[in-house]
């Protein structure tokens, strides 16, 4: 019987090993997952022979799958049940081993008595013990390939695509979860009538149903935003007379990314109604169409959508659920429209485009096209603060938190930040029991009092191409938190040029001895061939990201161990990761600068 079986019978719950299969709104806990509010124990640990503290020991380094039949036999709930109270985990994150700086929410301390060890807990854990002695498990190298190449995608541009010699070569992406599942998503599509390729990253938090449809639906709306008055006027009159509609992307997707099915009517509505709007307002007088002005209505309006479909339901108790997990979870993107030599990047939030230019010495630089909506950006935080009241001044961003809550200041979804307090309650009590139990999705952040706080509008930054810029990186913050741009465009630019520039090793104030520079030697004249074990440029650099050591360069021991980690682990490590990396031919910019 299937896993999707046992939980519509209400079995037991994949997540938690508990009864009452239901999966709750999506909602943030500690390790930024989705959340289940059934009463049932929670998984905190894997018990082995040892008297010291904490629970997860030097021995956890092992395949998740070893830990398979644990969760479905529930040994791992049975243990533990008795040990801790964690039914609302999405707000205490207590826990001393995990760091505060890798949740998007933080917890709010009315919560914290939601999460209290029990009295001699560790009593608990002496029944049963799973491992005599700390084993450590390593995966082989072709486990590794196989991890780290499992979402991995290529698309090389047509050299002629019937209108002109394209700027992009092609891309590469990929992905590496943390979560379970992951929340990141991708996106690439060719623009089929106007010129040009979107491509774009999305990183979800409180669950991964906005970032979902913000990838499903983001570039739809882009596209109706660049279309001229007459192509909108014929797609309306075949929709009306029921004639075949003309296709207006191309999708480039991995077979992992999914379109969801059950909504695409829903979906195709609103985008309707959308370029209905824009037929009423504009006459047809002015064909020129602003890029950037049409990359801000577009964000603007899929999260004003976002927010109706969730305030007006639907009949179908499955949709009027999924629309509600949308608006209740949330999701930051940066997209990125090449047309020629002119390349737009829209960002709402904190992942980033960087921009990879060789200089005439043949090194790299990195050139910055896209800035973080969060508190390390001081016109932000001048921003909020315009934005409300100046005895909100204090309140509304503490701890570096929107409300001492969110991370990024700028989201799609995420409605607990926009709407007011009685929309909100309206919402939450005529929605479905799931949403009504969620002890989230009734939970008013501190000191909302004049929303909306939070806000989709995207900060869209123009660069004319030239020859010398040679790729784009779009990611998700999960990268840029373990390797710096520069090494990220050094990296990236070294496997596509093959051309390995030797700076002196770099030992950071470490102890090293002649031996172990002998190694590092060693090692370094070894890295030209063995780049070339990756057919994939992001699948290369997220190589890098998980598996450098101090010296930066890749430990396979280290990659072997992150990738080996349980997914109730990885997330205290890293976050989910997500890149796109575009290729652009240097020849045909060249030929739009001399053509000028």
């Amino acid at each position: 019987m299937s896993i999707f079986a046992l939980l519509s019978m209400g079995r037991f719950c994949c997540r938690c090993c508990c009864p009452r299969g239901l999966w709750m709104l999506s909602a943030p806990c500690c390790d930024d997952r989705r959340m289940c509010v059934c009463p049932g124990p929670r998984r905190i640990g894997i018990p082995v022979r040892s008297s010291s503290l904490p629970l997860f020991s030097d021995a956890m380094p092992a395949p998740t799958q070893l830990f398979f039949p644990l969760i479905r036999n529930c040994e791992l709930s049975r243990i533990y049940g008795t040990v801790c109270y964690c039914h609302h985990k999405h707000l205490c994150c207590s826990s001393p081993y995990f760091p505060q700086s890798r949740l998007r929410y933080t917890p709010h301390p009315a919560y914290a008595t939601f999460c209290r060890p029990k009295e001699n807990w560790w009593q608990y854990t002496q029944g049963r013990r799973y491992a005599s002695t700390p084993q450590k498990f390593y995966l082989t190298p072709p486990q590794v390939n196989s991890i780290l190449k499992a979402n991995e995608y290529s698309f090389k541009v047509p050299e002629f695509d019937g209108k002109n010699v394209s700027s992009v070569l092609g891309f590469d992406s990929n992905q590496l979860p943390a979560n379970a599942p992951i929340e990141d998503r991708r996106s690439a599509a060719t623009c089929l009538q106007t010129r040009g390729m979107l491509l774009g990253v999305f990183d979800g938090h409180a669950g991964c149903a906005c970032s979902q449809a913000v990838s499903e639906r983001l570039f739809y709306y882009i596209a109706v935003s660049l279309l001229p008055h007459e192509t909108l006027l014929e797609i309306e009159n075949a929709v009306e007379s029921g004639r075949a509609l003309l296709p207006i992307l191309q999708w480039h997707k991995h077979p992992n990314d999914y379109f969801s099915k059950e909504a695409s009517k829903l979906y195709f509505n609103s985008l309707r109604t959308y370029w209905q709007e824009l037929i009423d307002l504009n006459t047809g007088e002015s064909t020129d169409i602003d890029v950037k002005e049409a990359l801000i209505n577009a964000f603007k309006r899929l999260d004003n959508d976002i927010s109706l479909e969730a305030q007006v339901g639907d009949p179908n108790s499955f949709l009027n659920y999924l629309v509600l997990r949308v608006a209740f979870s949330g999701a930051t993107a940066c997209v990125a429209h090449v047309d020629g030599v002119d390349l737009h990047v829209a960002n709402t939030g904190d992942s980033r485009a960087m921009l990879g230019v060789q200089e005439e010495d043949g090194s790299w630089s990195a050139v910055t096209l896209s800035n973080d909506h969060n508190a390390q950006n001081e016109r932000e935080l001048e921003r909020l603060k315009l934005e409300h009241p100046k005895n909100e001044a204090k309140s509304v961003v503490k701890q570096d938190r929107l409300l001492g809550l969110l991370m990024p200041f700028r989201a799609f979804g995420d409605v607990k930040f926009k709407w007011s307090i009685d929309l909100q309650k309206r919402v939450i009590e005529s929605g479905p029991d799931q949403l009504n139990d969620n002890e989230y999705t009734k939970f008013i952040p501190p000191n909302y009092y004049t929303p909306p706080y939070l806000t989709a509008e995207p900060e869209v930054t123009y660069h004319r191409l030239r020859p010398q810029d040679k790729f784009l990186v779009l990611a998700t913050d999960g990268l840029w938190e373990t390797m710096h741009r520069q090494d990220v465009v050094r990296i990236v630019g070294e496997y596509l040029t093959g051309m390995h520039h030797q700076q002196p090793i770099a030992v950071g104030g470490y102890k090293v001895t002649l031996g172990q520079m002998h190694g590092l030697l060693t090692e370094r004249r070894t890295k030209m061939s063995s780049v070339f074990e990756d057919q994939n440029a992001a699948t290369h650099l997220i190589r890098h990201a998980v598996g450098n050591n101090e010296f930066g360069t890749v430990d396979h021991e280290r990659l072997s161990k992150m990738l080996s980690l349980p997914e109730e682990l990885a997330r205290m490590y890293r976050d989910d990761i997500t890149i796109i990396v575009v290729q652009f031919n240097s020849h045909v910019v060249g030929a739009y600068q001399n053509q000028e």
